[in-house]
């Protein structure tokens, strides 16, 4: 994803009707995901308590449209939204009268104007996920939730050529839940990427879309190879297989953050930060 640079918010006022981007940032612990359940009040969810709090800003209802939508426990540094302005206000008022309302675990961090025809979901070209193993011998108790532990020594080379088996336009039945309502499990999967940085491991991928629970099933499985128990190969063949009952058990929710969401040039939407746990390539 493209370098980020700070800069100041807008604060100019907006008219009623503006179409307006904004990018959260969350530690997903204590929600169930990103959608809202309303046949579920009781149900915390992230789209859920920033609707409630632009809601309060404008004084009437905001609803909100998602780059990306992630699971129970799924971390975001890079989630992005929009919706159609109630009310007319500058992009500090909704970035500051926003976070007033919200809790601490939910931050909006960026915004910016876009024309009418944007979507969140529907402009965006690609999508990036970290997910980060603490490999050591024993957990963090600071980042539990935020944090896969894994004890045994992975090899981290082996995982990385497991991985590029998976590069280029494939189907990935294989690491497909069977929850997953898509019409296709065709994904174009632009690069992938294992890092360590002592006893950090980091695995990065970016793809112009994902199926439910793609990133956690190929994590799970490549996990095995990093123990060991598969050889390297393995993750091309179960590609190959398009059979979700012959790859490895989906890793746990909380070591995966989405990270970048990647529009067309033209849109001039501003990248997001590298996880603060690394720095990114280019610091190296």
């Amino acid at each position: 994803m493209a370098e980020h640079q700070s800069r100041p918010f807008r604060t100019d006022t907006l008219p009623t009707g503006q179409r307006i981007a904004l990018r959260v940032e969350y530690d997903g612990s204590v929600y169930s995901g990103w959608q809202s359940q309303p046949h579920l009040p009781k149900v915390r969810t992230v789209q859920t308590e920033v609707e409630a709090a632009l809601s309060k800003i404008a004084a009437a209802d905001v609803r909100v449209f998602c780059a990306g939508r992630t699971d129970t426990g799924v971390h975001a540094t890079a989630q992005w939204f929009h919706f159609d302005a109630p009310a007319d206000r500058s992009l500090k008022a909704w970035i500051f009268g926003g976070n007033a309302q919200l809790p601490l675990d939910i931050r909006l961090v960026d915004a910016k104007a876009v024309s009418a025809d944007f979507h969140a979901r529907h402009s965006a070209v690609a999508r990036q996920y970290d997910y980060l193993i603490s490999n050591t011998p024993t957990p963090s108790a600071l980042l539990a939730k935020r944090i896969l532990w894994v004890r045994q020594a992975l090899d981290e080379v082996s995982m990385q050529r497991s991985l590029e088996a998976l590069l280029g336009e494939q189907d990935f039945s294989a690491f497909r839940a069977a929850s997953c309502q898509s019409t296709t499990p065709m994904r174009f999967m632009e690069s992938v990427e294992t890092r360590r940085r002592g006893d950090l491991v980091q695995i990065r991928v970016v793809a112009n879309a994902f199926l439910h629970h793609m990133v956690r099933n190929i994590v799970g499985s490549t996990l095995l190879v990093g123990l060991g128990e598969r050889n390297p190969d393995w993750l091309g063949e179960l590609l190959a297989t398009k059979d979700r009952t012959l790859a490895a058990a989906t890793a746990p929710s909380h070591g995966l953050y989405l990270t970048g969401v990647r529009y067309p040039e033209a849109l001039a939407i501003p990248a997001a930060p590298d996880l603060p746990f690394f720095p990114s390539a280019t610091q190296e």
